[in-house]
């Protein structure tokens, strides 16, 4: 990320120059690794200000109720209490890479921020830039333009969703092991080996992690683990019965084959979406070939009159049945706001990380969740209150998948 300089005057680079050499490398090297945060589709829809003039910081600091001040206008950082540094930075979504052919991806979206926004607060604490304060805006502006930060602030990004103040501190955990582990992190589609997975690894899973980056892992998550064949193998006839929308609705399936490249290349060319054997496992050339003419909007127009979707939706639903367990994640609320969409993502974060430190692996159900009646089914039949916005298998793959394409880590950032 060449964009975070040593100091020097301040441009107008997409990442900096961030004021401060040791606040610029860390935030530099905590970006790549957030960068490996999974998303819907793999659109990657975060978007981060770093709030380093003058006017911009005051603004951060009346969003954080800090009586707008944001420290000294030289743009060094200003000085907080007991004369620690501090450091802000507004988490947005980028409308341009939104996905939007249905209304359920506006929640699909904010999780995916909030995957995000947490991986990068821990990986900045791991470096030594605590936050210490924290905000959740609710993605709303005001007169003084989103968040009150003026002009700005670039046109294809919401209000701010959540403003964070950060001030050196001690290193919360060891980051080349929380870069590994994100590294190694995958949505592995693969069937996943039967047997029971380790109740006390189950039990660990469960447990919030700990508030060294402002609690944004959000209270009040509920996260359940369905291990009961009989329950699975009623959500798996779910899947089977509604599992085919995503293929069948036109407007979602352009949308979605959109973000499906050629070849592995291609994949990287863009920096986001998918290769074919990211989605199905390791192809053969001719399998490739087939599956390209299939999958395209008009082929697939045609192949869902004849049921083609139905026989996907069955085959999503047979490897739904075989998987150990399945996890669930739900907000008390019924409606819940912006924030508490980006504090489910964040508390899917950890839980993701965690999980794949035990070797296990997510394959997110995403297509039930999408769409009302057979998210208030699932929400009926695995006993979540308000609503779901997760529920995936969860277990050992039995075959690796190749990691995603990343577009560059500093391509979310802007110095304002």
């Amino acid at each position: 990320m060449s964009a975070v300089p040593s100091p020097a005057p301040r441009s107008g680079g997409p990442l900096g120059p961030v004021p401060g050499r040791s606040f610029g490398e860390a935030l530099r090297a905590a970006a790549g690794t957030a960068a490996l945060s999974p998303s819907s589709h793999n659109c990657q829809p975060w978007a981060v200000a770093v709030a380093a003039g003058p006017a911009a910081r005051r603004a951060a600091a009346r969003l954080l109720g800090d009586g707008g001040d944001g420290g000294d206008d030289s743009g060094n950082g200003g000085t907080g209490t007991g004369g620690e540094e501090h450091r802000y930075l507004v988490l947005a979504l980028d409308r341009a890479r939104q996905l939007d052919a249905l209304p359920a991806h506006a929640a699909e979206m904010l999780v995916s921020c909030g995957l995000y926004w947490r991986l990068l607060l821990r990986a900045l604490a791991a470096r030594g830039w605590t936050a210490d304060r924290v905000r959740f805006t609710g993605g709303t502006g005001n007169s003084g333009g989103p968040g009150g930060f003026g002009p700005a602030w670039p046109e294809s990004w919401s209000a701010p969703l959540c403003v964070v103040r950060l001030r050196p501190g001690a290193p919360a955990e060891d980051p080349a092991a929380l870069h590994a582990t994100a590294l190694a992190r995958r949505t592995n589609r693969a069937p996943y080996r039967t047997g029971e997975i380790d109740p006390a690894v189950l039990e660990e899973l469960l447990a919030p992690a700990g508030d060294a980056t402002g609690d944004t892992a959000g209270a009040g998550v509920v996260v359940r683990h369905i291990g009961d064949a009989r329950v699975r193998a009623r959500f798996a006839a779910l899947v089977a019965r509604h599992g085919g929308r995503d293929f069948s609705h036109g407007p979602a399936w352009r949308e979605t084959h959109s973000f499906l490249r050629r070849n592995h290349a291609d994949a990287r060319a863009h920096g986001d979406g998918f290769a074919l054997d990211q989605l199905f496992g390791p192809l053969s050339r001719l399998r490739r070939l087939a599956l390209r003419a299939a999958l395209a909007p008009a082929t697939m127009g045609v192949l869902c009159l004849a049921g083609y979707h139905r026989l996907l939706a069955r085959r999503l639903a047979a490897t739904v049945r075989a998987a150990p367990v399945l996890v669930a994640m739900g907000l008390p609320a019924g409606e819940p706001g912006p924030g508490d969409l980006v504090r489910g993502g964040a508390r899917l974060a950890d839980y993701w990380l965690r999980a794949t430190e035990a070797g296990l692996a997510l394959h997110p159900v995403s297509v039930v969740l999408q769409h009302d009646d057979p998210r208030r089914r699932v929400q009926s039949l695995l006993g979540l209150p308000g609503r779901p916005f997760l529920v995936a298998r969860l277990g050992r793959p039995t075959t690796g998948f190749p990691p995603a394409p990343r577009r560059a880590a500093e391509a979310a950032f802007r110095t304002i």
